[in-house]
């Protein structure tokens, strides 16, 4: 009977113990459960309030978005600028890259009711920094657009920015920019584009936009410069009508200063396609980023929209894109273009009416 209750009393302990390390472990996850530091176990529904500390704090942090303003496209950019505004709930600063003849109509546009809360600083473009860069027709001198260069200067404009987004005037963006921005580049690349062999491009035929998704399309093959380069001429193109930039890395590698060498370079030497007439920006980009760029979502640049009049997209693909991208001649504010009335939606009229009168002058010249 003594073995029995010793027994029993072993028996007893060994059970108070289990149940007070039972009550300490409890007490341990109670504690857990309860502390407010992400960084601790947390309860599955505290997950879905997650994103929304997220939002508040993307609502603090600058999102730079750089847009060129020339005079006779000024209402292109207002568009632009219009939907990536009302699409965003981020914090997006506009550097607006304009001529000191266009700062009077784009503030009084900008102060239209749609745009006033909008955040911008307007920046003056100095063409003289082109200078022996750029060859200009003596013929033609209405043809060089000193504004297209913008995009080479990122540094310049935004120069306290680790990361920009560039885009052109004629793109319309249907979804938050703020994803773009968040496009992941990989160790030592500048930038981001959307390659021209992507899905949404090279599934679609361009008629008349001459070979637009390869090298051999932009660059002069014939010449010894090229050759030595030692770039395939079949190697997939990008567009640069929109793209996402480092510009750490940009200001690390010299970017503007190799684009500006082979800028200079080509007015000795012509080392451009003639086979696309006009397209002098995206040859040194194309040498300066060859194999060194990251991809944005091919989504994030639905383009070829004005290379012809015709609707080359279905209009569910249009309304599931993430930006559209009028590039090529025909334009949704001068002339016949797919689409026009999605940029409409995001048009601001002129209060100056000078815009206005250029749109119906260029239908009154197609109707011709």
């Amino acid at each position: 009977s003594v073995n029995i209750s010793i027994l029993i009393v072993a028996v007893v302990i060994f059970l108070l113990v289990i149940h007070h390390n039972f009550l300490s472990l409890s007490d341990f996850l109670r504690r857990e459960l309860s502390d407010p530091s992400p960084l601790g176990l947390q309860p599955i529904d505290f997950i879905p309030a997650a994103p929304q500390r997220l939002a508040d704090e993307w609502n603090d942090k600058e999102i730079p978005v750089v847009i060129a303003a020339s005079d006779e496209r000024l209402g292109g950019a207002i568009a632009a600028m219009n939907s990536i505004y009302q699409n965003t709930r981020a914090n997006v600063v506009f550097h607006i890259v304009t001529l000191n003849d266009t700062v009077d109509h784009l503030r009084m546009w900008l102060r239209s009711p749609p745009l006033k809360n909008m955040r911008y600083r307007i920046l003056d473009f100095d063409p003289r920094v082109l200078e022996g860069k750029v060859q200009v027709d003596p013929q033609k001198p209405d043809t060089f657009k000193p504004l297209t260069f913008a995009r080479f200067y990122l540094p310049s404009f935004v120069p306290h920015a680790e990361k920009v987004i560039y885009v052109d005037d004629d793109v319309i963006v249907q979804d938050d920019i703020v994803e773009l921005y968040n496009t992941p580049l990989k160790p030592g690349h500048a930038a981001a584009f959307s390659d021209d062999c992507d899905s949404t491009s090279s599934k679609v035929a361009v008629r008349g936009a001459g070979n637009q998704y390869n090298y051999i399309g932009f660059l002069d093959y014939k010449k010894e410069t090229i050759r030595k380069l030692a770039m395939k001429a079949n190697t997939c193109s990008f567009n640069p009508g929109v793209f996402v930039a480092n510009l750490t890395e940009w200001k690390l590698q010299n970017i503007t200063k190799q684009l500006e060498k082979w800028m200079a370079l080509n007015v000795v030497e012509e080392l451009y396609s003639k086979t696309l007439a006009g397209s002098i920006t995206t040859p040194p980009l194309l040498i300066v980023f060859y194999k060194q760029h990251s991809s944005i979502d091919p989504m994030w640049n639905v383009r070829h929209l004005g290379s012809s009049a015709g609707k080359r997209y279905s209009p569910q693909f249009v309304e599931a894109a993430k930006l559209l991208h009028w590039n090529g001649h025909f334009k949704p504010w001068g002339r016949t273009a797919s689409y026009a009335e999605v940029w409409e939606k995001w048009y601001v009229p002129d209060p100056a009416g000078k815009f206005n009168l250029i749109r119906r002058h260029s239908e009154a010249y197609e109707a011709k």
